[in-house]
């Protein structure tokens, strides 16, 4: 019984012992080794304790900004397999970015100093299929309409529209593209920080069907 309480301490040390530091890991791989430990079917549930909120009560400092759809079946904190206070995460139909969003990723960069901003797209895209499937011209006079302005004005678009190639696929690439120059290119804070090489911006895409992502660097 000895032999065997003490066979439990040692694989408890040894666990702690290979457990992955993120401090190690540069913002990109960690989202990474996350997603992966998600695929996986393995998730280590980090920073998901009552500890850890108490740790954040007097402040956050999350890693990275994620930008993404709000469809359900996207959450980046599961796809990513990260906890409280990890991700700051700026949500909207089609992740369409508007001056509201752009202050919330601002906030992030410029109070929060995180050094990475992922635009998350996302395969089968219902607000992207909407604007395929209306061909850029959505009739409906709803609230939705705005966001189909939003996607049909993005000279991404435009040119799908222009040269008969519109594709939900290719329609779903372009939004992100669209999404991550907008970024690169704001006025006057994340633009300044982008190009000073501060903070990275970039885009990926999660494949509802298998939970991968895939970045585009």
């Amino acid at each position: 019984m000895k032999n065997l309480f003490f066979l439990f301490i040692l694989f408890g040390f040894l666990n702690v012992f290979n457990q992955e530091n993120p401090i190690n890991l540069d913002p990109i791989e960690r989202l990474e080794r996350g997603n992966q430990r998600f695929i996986d079917g393995k998730p280590s549930h980090p920073n998901e304790t009552a500890l850890r909120i108490r740790q954040l009560k007097d402040g956050q400092r999350p890693f990275v900004t994620v930008v993404s759809c709000s469809d359900s079946r996207v959450p980046p904190e599961l796809v990513f397999d990260q906890g409280f206070g990890d991700i700051f995460s700026v949500r909207t139909a089609g992740h369409v970015i508007d001056d509201l969003e752009l202050g919330s990723i601002e906030y992030a960069v410029e109070h929060l100093h995180c050094s990475l901003i992922v635009v998350l797209g996302h395969t089968h895209c219902g607000a992207v299929k909407a604007f395929v499937d209306s061909k850029g011209d959505y009739k409906h006079m709803d609230h939705l309409k705005s966001v189909m302005d939003f996607i049909g004005n993005e000279v991404e678009e435009k040119r799908l529209i222009a040269s008969d190639s519109l594709s939900l696929e290719k329609a779903i690439d372009a939004n992100i593209f669209h999404d991550v120059h907008l970024l690169r290119s704001s006025t006057p804070i994340l633009a300044d920080h982008y190009y000073s090489k501060k903070v990275q911006i970039i885009g990926a895409l999660y494949d509802i069907e298998t939970g991968k992502v895939r970045f585009y660097k």
